[in-house]
């Protein structure tokens, strides 16, 4: 064979079942790896086609042309300085020959070497043409690398057959196919030796069977084997088959986010997936449906459908089984027969849950520990009334529904229900607290407590919903953080960052809705009262600022996405109020547009600078002193645009209020032209530092427009 011969590649990996949430990465990495090392050996042909398959018992790749043997290659490979690998004599010096020995080159001269500088010193290369690749030693080795760097969740170490060698890999490997068209390649791994057989499915095949050549793999596993090999293909026939038995059904699978990774987990779980329809009795559907979905989803792995016109709950699922039969009775009633003790310990929880209010399960938190630095739940719980109330109070917000809301978010974590499902926390409280009467916003505060953000404007309906959210995240904050167990690289373990993003959006949303008045929930005022509420010497003495300089510092991560660095900068470096940011980071973009701005952000740095050298307190600004016709156009400028930027900007108009100092730009280029700032009298100095100064605190109310200058 020469190395112009192409022909289609395919290996494949049989093993024990696969993790299924980890299987379609597997998938994929396994190809990407035989990929990559084959490619790199010049082993694959110019547009390659690549395939990657992945079963719940096998990963497999396929190639569309693969070389039984690279092209050779030139190569020119650096050695080492030439004053250490020649001697006096410019014969090969001992370090150099055996580097040249463990490359393969021992059989050079030192007349064979190059000698070039590479400005500071010669060096040594070896140039020649290195024979290509076979195909057998670079699948060897694609293999290899591939199984070691797959992304496996958690190795096993397992006993081959020898039952003297182990091997570690994700799951013990059963067979191994390594076909150049219809050529075993012989290669190994995982103590296993390539061949061209395989298995099917795993109750619908009955014996394993031969391969003929790579080409033929795909169709003979899913027609001999009753196995549909490629991931995607499969998800879409579950997709369809379920949408097609929804439709018959006349209901839906719901628009949750959560049915798409269900079906990406059904998918890693089934061979070759057949849909059928199964049913509960309809005497469940008392239950809160959040409880029958969780149940249905998370451990039998259905499908529930809903009602199209009301998204309610019906009393039918779908189900992806393993085998395709001519009856499936047996199939559907034995997942009946399943499902039904399931929803009968749900409905059971939330019968026996309903017997005591959610107001008297709150003592019950008392035995349940938060932190021990910081308390049990119920200790939480108070101090969450205490930063609610505060945050009401400011707000001119129903003070008592706030602390009522605080003091029920918690009391659902020691019901049966939570206690089965943790992740029904807060959604049984509201149905808990909406079933004991409790005012409808109050119910909404206590449902939408565990969401990561708050996306929509907040109105006078869901006000007491976002108090209580701003006051959860402001909490633990300052209470994780303030007991050391603030974020470490990659390490967040109690979600401080996405802690921080929520109570950004609470102010964003809070604003949006006209609930916040100006000023009157700031910041800085907020940690430090919620820091209050902590017992003495639990929290670290700059626990509030490094929160505080914690949240703007992914404030400005976050915004860094949508805006020019320099512009978050300029604002950020301000330290505004939370609800401003958004409308000031606008107004200075669209600023930093302006002819105006380069020339007036390189004034501001410099008159930054120049302040940064007074000494002392500045006096007032003395007109008197200012002698220059330009110092005294700028004064003059000063003055005319002081009061109207400064009513733009009380009123929140930052995109006018800098329209307005953009008309300064000509007197102050002026100014910097023509006068000379540092002068040798004291006074007059003095006098144009205090213009300066008076300039600055005009010019930098939005932002810092110096950090716009190039």
């Amino acid at each position: 064979m020469n190395a112009s011969t192409t022909q289609p590649l395919l290996i494949e990996l049989f093993t024990e079942e696969l993790p299924p949430k980890a299987l379609q990465q597997l998938g994929q990495a396994f190809s990407e790896g035989l990929q990559k090392v084959l490619g790199e050996q010049a082993l694959l042909a110019p547009n390659c086609e690549v395939r990657a398959y992945a079963t719940p018992r096998r990963l497999a790749a396929w190639f569309s042309a693969a070389y039984s043997q690279a092209e050779d290659q030139p190569y020119t490979e650096k050695l080492m300085p030439a004053h250490i690998g020649l001697d006096a004599n410019g014969e090969i010096a001992p370090a150099l020959a055996k580097r040249l020995a463990s490359k393969g080159l021992g059989h050079l001269k030192a007349s064979d070497l190059l000698r070039e500088s590479d400005g500071k010193q010669d060096y040594l290369y070896a140039s020649g043409i290195a024979t290509g690749a076979a195909l057998k030693d670079g699948l060897q080795e694609a293999l290899e690398w591939s199984i070691t760097h797959l992304p496996i969740p958690k190795v096993m170490r397992y006993q081959l057959a020898d039952g003297v060698s182990s091997v570690r890999f994700v799951r013990p490997a059963h067979g191994l196919i390594a076909l150049w068209g219809s050529e075993i390649v012989p290669i190994s791994a995982l103590g296993l030796q390539a061949g061209r057989q395989t298995h099917g499915h795993r109750f619908m095949c009955d014996a394993p069977f031969d391969i003929r050549d790579a080409d033929s793999w795909a169709t003979q596993v899913q027609e001999q084997g009753w196995v549909v090999p490629s991931f995607e293909v499969r998800r879409e026939q579950i997709r369809t088959d379920l949408e097609a038995e929804a439709k018959r059904l006349n209901a839906t699978l719901g628009d949750d986010p959560e049915v798409e990774a269900l079906l990406n987990e059904v998918t890693a779980l089934v061979e070759y997936p057949t849909v059928y329809v199964g049913q509960f009795d309809e005497q469940f559907l008392q239950v809160p449906s959040e409880c029958l979905i969780l149940t249905m989803r998370l451990n039998q792995k259905y499908f529930p459908l809903f009602d199209p016109a009301t998204q309610k709950l019906t009393n039918r699922f779908l189900i992806v089984s393993n085998m395709k039969v001519d009856d499936p009775k047996n199939i559907i009633e034995g997942n009946e027969r399943v499902v039904r003790p399931r929803l009968a310990d749900a409905q059971f929880f939330f019968e026996t849950d309903r017997k005591q209010t959610l107001a008297e399960r709150v003592t019950t938190l008392a035995g349940s520990v938060y932190h021990n630095k910081l308390g049990s739940q119920l200790d939480r719980i108070e101090r969450l009334q205490s930063v609610a109330g505060y945050i009401a109070q400011q707000l001119g917000a129903n003070e008592e529904h706030a602390r009522r809301a605080a003091l029920l978010a918690k009391a659902d974590l020691n019901s049966n229900m939570v206690g089965e499902f943790p992740e029904l926390q807060g959604v049984m409280g509201a149905y808990y607290a909406q079933g004991d009467g409790e005012p409808e916003d109050i119910v909404l505060a206590i449902r939408e407590q565990y969401r990561h953000r708050l996306d929509q404007a907040v109105t006078a309906a869901s006000l007491t919903q976002a108090i209580l959210f701003l006051a959860e995240r402001a909490e633990v904050l300052v209470g994780i953080w303030g007991i050391g167990l603030a974020p470490t690289g990659e390490r967040d373990p109690y979600a401080l960052r996405r802690a921080a993003l929520g109570l950004i959006s609470a102010y964003e949303q809070l604003q949006a809705g006209a609930q916040l008045k100006a000023n009157s929930l700031n910041l800085d005022t907020l940690l430090n009262t919620t820091a209050s509420f902590f017992k003495d010497g639990v929290l670290a003495e700059d626990t509030v600022p490094a929160v505080q300089a914690f949240i703007y510092e992914r404030y400005r991560n976050q915004l860094s996405n949508d805006y020019e660095r320099s512009v978050v900068d300029a604002v950020l470096a301000l330290r505004p109020p939370l609800e401003q940011v958004h409308s000031r980071i606008q107004a200075c973009a669209s600023f930093a547009q302006r002819p105006e701005a380069e020339s007036l952000a390189a004034a501001n740095k410099r008159v930054s600078n120049l302040l940064k050298k007074a000494e002392g307190e500045l006096a007032p600004l003395d007109t008197a002193l200012l002698v220059e016709p330009a110092e005294r156009e700028l004064a003059a400028k000063i003055e005319a645009l002081q009061p109207v930027a400064q009513a733009q900007f009380e009123a929140g108009e930052f995109d006018a209020s800098l329209a307005t100092l953009a008309q300064a730009r000509g007197a102050v280029d002026n100014f910097f032209q023509d006068v000379m700032v540092m002068a040798e009298d004291p006074a007059i100095r003095a006098n144009r530092l205090a213009l300066l100064a008076k300039l600055h605190a005009l010019m930098n109310q939005v932002a810092d427009l110096s950090r716009l200058a190039n």
